[in-house]
């Protein structure tokens, strides 16, 4: 098998399997498997796969028509101005999760907590993009952390990770406090995409109710871990930014949201008093 004949087959046998954006998919397993960049491979000499690397190849494609996401298939995903280890035991980080870090990063602060750290990728940025800042990530999976303690070794972040079920156990105030959690109703799981239903984990997607629990946790036991005149900055759902305004207004705070790239609700801005 050439290049040229995998990106075709891959392609077709993707877009069969009704996947969206066939082509690209197929591009990245195929430059995964020749450890190049995807846009290096128009660039590259149409020669014969090795048999490994058509197995390989072959592999992926399969996992992908069973909608196993591409991060994971190929282990990585780019986000912000890194790129970050993914397995099944992460959330694959999102695009939309950049505005949280565009938006902490406009702020004051040397400390910063990051609570349901997942592959690490808020809090590696953050610190990464802020030179003498100091910071911790939690979770309440040990294999999650695994994937974060890798990540902020590649990227050269010295970072510290604990297990931790939201504040519990967490010593220490901090500049800032960031989340990704889990916001996702029960009621609406049914109707995600199966690429995430099916692959990502279901603990970093649904808190089993309404959508809301992660904010009342994080809300009322913000205070005793924030530095006076800190702030807590949290992604929310598309629908969920009144919601959570409310939450954080209620304890305290003075309140914004920011939008992401698309213009859709994405980010809760709460700024607590000194």
């Amino acid at each position: 098998m050439r290049l040229s004949d995998a990106q075709a087959e891959g392609a077709a046998l993707l877009r069969a399997a009704g996947i969206e954006g066939a082509s690209r998919d197929a591009d990245r397993i195929l430059a995964a498997v020749l450890e190049i960049e995807p846009g290096a491979l128009r660039m590259t000499e149409d020669r014969a796969l090795t048999a490994d690397q058509a197995a390989a190849f072959h592999h992926g494609i399969a996992a992908r028509a069973l909608r196993q996401p591409v991060a994971q298939i190929v282990g990585y995903r780019d986000f912000w101005a890194h790129r970050f280890k993914v397995t099944r035991d992460t959330l694959d980080p999102r695009p939309e999760t950049e505005a949280l870090v565009e938006a902490a990063l406009t702020l004051p602060w040397r400390t910063v907590l990051d609570l349901g750290t997942g592959t690490g990728a808020i809090l590696i940025s953050l610190l990464a993009a802020r030179q003498g800042a100091r910071g911790t990530g939690t979770d309440l999976s040990d294999a999650a952390l695994d994937v974060a303690r890798h990540n902020a070794r590649r990227i050269g972040v010295d970072a510290r990770f604990r297990r931790a079920d939201w504040f519990q156990g967490v010593e220490g105030v901090f500049d800032l406090i960031v989340s990704n959690p889990p916001y996702i109703a029960a009621s609406e799981m049914a109707g995600l995409a199966a690429d995430v239903r099916d692959w990502e984990p279901h603990s970093a997607l649904t808190d089993g109710g309404d959508g809301l629990s992660a904010y009342r946790a994080i809300a009322s036991g913000c205070r005793a871990h924030l530095s006076p005149g800190g702030h807590v900055l949290v992604e929310i759902g598309a629908a969920q930014g009144a919601d959570v305004a409310a939450i954080f207004a209620a304890a305290g705070a003075r309140v914004s949201i920011r939008p992401d790239l698309d213009g859709r609700d994405r980010v809760v801005v709460a700024e607590f008093p000194a």
